[in-house]
């Protein structure tokens, strides 16, 4: 899909006033949903991707940011299938569901990691990407070893972004999570210690 070109900045400066327009505000939960699905189905450009990612992470609709909107994330994931939607998505708008729900959305996940999408599959390896101390070791390793051996790159640099994010709080289970699976790709591998200095 082209762009329009306008650099990220440019994009935020027009959006802004469209998303603070009182007469524009979303009045119910089925109607920022159906806005979102509208822009993103109608999209012909990358930016009005963009903007409906934009309106889902605004802040007043937070608490439609729940369980039950993870379908659509799925949805939008699966037609989006790049990179640059998919990271935004599952950093944010999945990943503040898990953290919410952490029991029921880990479920979910643990599914997405064996998902026949490839895009579903990275959104659950990263949804943890940000969440510090609040990360679920135990979801993160669920996530990643269905996926140890995909030769794809986009799974290999989640993986190893996943667990380079972690290691950030906890280097010493990396370190020790990176030992016990032998079958990390170079590409994982790299990633997830590129921060760690070598053993003392």
């Amino acid at each position: 899909m082209p762009y329009f070109g306008l650099t990220s900045p440019q994009l935020k400066t027009a959006l802004g006033p469209l998303l603070r327009d009182p007469g524009l505000a979303m009045e119910s939960r089925e109607q920022w949903e159906a806005t979102i699905r509208a822009l993103w189905d109608g999209a012909t450009h990358r930016e009005q991707w963009y903007a409906a990612i934009a309106l889902a992470r605004h802040r007043p609709y937070r608490t439609w940011v729940d369980s039950d909107a993870m379908p659509l994330w799925e949805s939008l994931i699966r037609a989006g299938a790049w990179w640059d939607v998919v990271d935004d998505i599952a950093t944010h708008l999945v990943r503040d569901t898990v953290l919410a729900h952490p029991t029921i959305e880990g479920l979910r996940m643990r599914d997405w990691a064996g998902s026949d999408s490839l895009w579903v599959r990275r959104a659950a390896i990263i949804c943890q990407v940000g969440a510090r101390d609040r990360l679920d070791q135990h979801l993160l390793s669920d996530v990643i070893e269905p996926n140890i051996d995909d030769p794809d790159f986009f799974s290999r640099k989640a993986i190893g972004w996943a667990l380079r994010d972690h290691a950030r709080v906890d280097p010493a289970w990396v370190r020790a999570f990176v030992d016990a699976h032998p079958g990390l790709s170079g590409l994982s591998r790299r990633e997830a210690l590129r921060h760690l200095g070598p053993l003392s």
